[in-house]
């Protein structure tokens, strides 16, 4: 008679045969945890080195880095703020010089042109008495007439105090560096605070007797010495 092969055999197989697969699959599994886990040393140690040196560890060194920012030209960017006519010394001095002829102002306001721009000197006695830093009524009307000039030109303006050698000390001013100082506000708030101009474009700088023009060893000398000086910034 013939034994009959028990069907739990067949089941007993595709268990095993499926246990296989999962403890290969376990496997593999494993191997690639480990081998991602597998660590380059010369790599880690770079890594961490970056950090020392940067106020995250102590010692060690900072990986060079160099930030290269594009240059930019100053003409340019003159020439872009003011436009083309207004930031040319050459052209706004020619401008400048016939405005002036135009006021009848020109033997008053001397006008020429330098490193900075363009300069318009005026002495001192045009404008302020003897030691004080009120303006005269004649260099009232002498700035009135530089209102329309400053107002039509976007440039910056630096209103600088000059004065001679000779000592002064008074409560109000105990040097000349009070007395130049004060001379230069005075004239920036008159075009600011009478005529609304712009205060922004404007600079108030006392030089006290320390920026000569001539000699103060004579009376010219020291007359030229006491200034006052708008330097009109172009290119």
């Amino acid at each position: 008679m013939t034994r009959r092969r028990s069907s739990g055999g067949v089941v007993a197989a595709s268990w095993l045969t499926t246990y296989g697969d999962l403890v290969t699959l376990l496997l593999c599994f494993f191997v690639l945890l480990y081998s991602f886990s597998a660590i380059d040393v010369v790599k880690f140690r770079r890594f961490i080195a970056s950090f020392q040196g940067a106020g995250i560890l102590d010692g060690g060194t900072t990986p060079n880095t160099t930030i290269v920012m594009p240059e930019e030209n100053p003409n340019e960017v003159a020439t872009e703020q003011l436009g083309p006519f207004w930031a040319d010394n050459g052209r706004m001095l020619a401008h400048v010089q016939e405005y002036l002829e135009q006021q009848g102002i020109a033997a008053e306001v001397r006008a020429f042109r330098a490193e900075q721009g363009v300069l318009l000197e005026l002495e001192d006695r045009v404008l302020f008495d003897s030691g004080q830093a009120i303006l005269r009524p004649d260099g009232l009307a002498l700035l009135g007439k530089l209102v329309a000039l400053f107002s039509e030109m976007p440039n910056e303006i630096a209103v600088e105090g000059h004065t001679d050698n000779v000592p002064i000390n008074t409560p109000v001013f105990p040097s000349n560096w009070e007395l130049s100082a004060a001379r230069s506000a005075r004239v920036v708030r008159y075009f600011v605070e009478i005529h609304g101009l712009k205060p922004e474009r404007f600079k108030a700088v006392g030089y006290g007797e320390f920026r000569p023009v001539g000699t103060n060893a004579t009376e010219t000398g020291r007359s030229k010495n006491r200034r006052v000086v708008f330097v009109i910034r172009g290119i």
